[in-house]
């Protein structure tokens, strides 16, 4: 059964390579081209491993090769993106029904494996291709990391089940991106936030990108503006989880009026809040479960732990994560919304927002920010700046600098480790740094 699961996605493939056969399926970051016909017969000469489960830390090409051969072999895949540890793949070496495993935090935040069959990669597949309109004569651009979750679904994926080609880069630095794109007149970018600000301070984009999505971490709205006035290039922002695939996708195109906004439910996904007030996904896309079990992902069913608002018009709003938010005195603060302001205050590369307990019990927390900003500029400079930014009832009251401040390989900042470090070390932070 297990070869039989993994080998229908081997059919599927083979199925695209007769279809799509002269054409060229990936273009190395060498330049050297491969049509869907070669790639298809060098699988075929890949050496068999057999069908037991498999991690794979292969990165661009060798990533597509590994994939090609655990589904000729039958084998279930574990990618690794380089921000996580090998998984222990022994408790489902007897579950056939399993052809691939992502790593992630799950709802508890201990490091756990989220299953597929494959039938559910298929189907994440299937609702990226229609959603975002994925287009043959549009490759995909691969700047983020194809092993972890998104670039597997946006990239590997596309390529593998719709012949969606794939330019690879050996970096994702502008003078790469550019002469990417004066070898390709049109071509698809999926990216995340940082590598579309490093971008657009650039002069990297123009208009040969006709489709840019961004996912990752929340799109800040001013870099969304800015990329669409100066290059005329609409960044579609896509939220979804490594649990259940694309949850909800950007189809505007004109940038957004509202930072928090999702966008609507990628096609044949279904939406509703809990009684938590949490999202729940529903969807053909959705894991079986995770290994070692829990509630959050089972039955096609996945709770997330996003906070959300869905108006009638099926706009999902991001309001913040259970255990994010920031109480003070009663007031519930959403640590994204002050740190999507702060970034719009000039001279702030990033910015990371949570909450500490206060000293005052009344005041139940304390907001505190840090930033990384430009030479020159300075906590204070951006504390008034913000005054007039922020709600009274915002104002973070503790402020400090930190030029190691920086998003991860997945475009992402962690709160509670930056929470963590700030308790750590602020006894010896001047008092100065701070707001009183």
């Amino acid at each position: 059964m297990g070869r039989i699961c993994c080998q229908s996605l081997y059919a599927s493939w083979q199925a695209v390579a007769r279809t799509y056969s002269d054409d060229v399926a990936v273009t190395a970051a060498d330049g050297e081209s491969w049509t869907f016909a070669r790639l298809a017969a060098h699988t075929e000469t890949l050496p068999a491993t057999g069908s037991a489960p498999r991690v794979t830390s292969a990165r661009g090409f060798a990533l597509v090769e590994e994939t090609l051969a655990a589904w000729r072999d039958g084998a279930a895949q574990a990618p690794l993106d380089g921000t996580a540890d090998a998984p222990d793949l022994s408790a489902i070496a007897d579950r056939p029904e399993i052809a691939h495993v992502k790593t992630t935090s799950g709802s508890t935040g201990a490091p756990r494996c989220a299953l597929f069959t494959a039938e559910q990669l298929a189907a994440d597949a299937r609702q990226i291709v229609s959603t975002m309109g994925l287009r043959r004569e549009w490759p995909n651009v691969a700047a983020i990391s194809m092993a972890h979750s998104y670039g597997f679904s946006n990239l590997v994926l596309p390529l593998l089940l719709h012949g969606i080609p794939l330019i690879l880069l050996d970096d994702p630095l502008p003078g790469t991106l550019r002469a990417a794109l004066e070898r390709h007149p049109a071509v698809t970018l999926p990216a995340v936030p940082a590598m579309w600000r490093a971008w657009h301070g650039a002069g990297a984009l123009d208009g040969r990108v006709k489709l840019a999505i961004s996912a990752g971490a929340p799109l800040p709205l001013d870099l969304e503006r800015a990329v669409f006035a100066e290059s005329g290039v609409k960044i579609h922002n896509f939220y979804g989880s490594s649990e259940c695939g694309g949850i909800a996708y950007d189809r505007t195109e004109v940038p957004r009026g509202d930072a928090a906004l999702a966008g609507t439910a990628m096609d044949g996904v279904r939406l509703r809040v809990n009684a938590e007030g949490c999202l729940e996904v529903t969807g053909a896309a959705a894991g079986i479960g995770y290994s070692p079990p829990d509630p959050a992902l089972a039955a096609g069913v996945f709770t997330t732990s996003d906070l959300v608002e869905i108006d009638a018009g099926g706009q999902v709003r991001l309001l913040g994560r259970t255990g994010e938010t920031i109480n003070v005195a009663g007031r519930k603060i959403a640590p994204a919304a002050v740190e999507e302001k702060l970034l719009r205050v000039p001279g702030v590369r990033h910015a990371v927002v949570f909450g500490v307990p206060s000293r005052n019990p009344a005041r139940v927390e304390e907001i505190v920010a840090c930033l990384n900003v430009d030479p020159g500029t300075t906590a204070a400079a951006v504390r008034r700046a913000a005054a007039h930014a922020l709600p009274r009832g915002e104002h973070p009251r503790h402020w400090r600098e930190f030029p190691d401040l920086l998003p991860d390989a997945r475009g992402k900042i962690s709160r509670a480790a930056w929470r963590s470090r700030w308790m750590a070390e602020s006894a010896a932070t001047a008092p100065a740094e701070d707001e009183t």
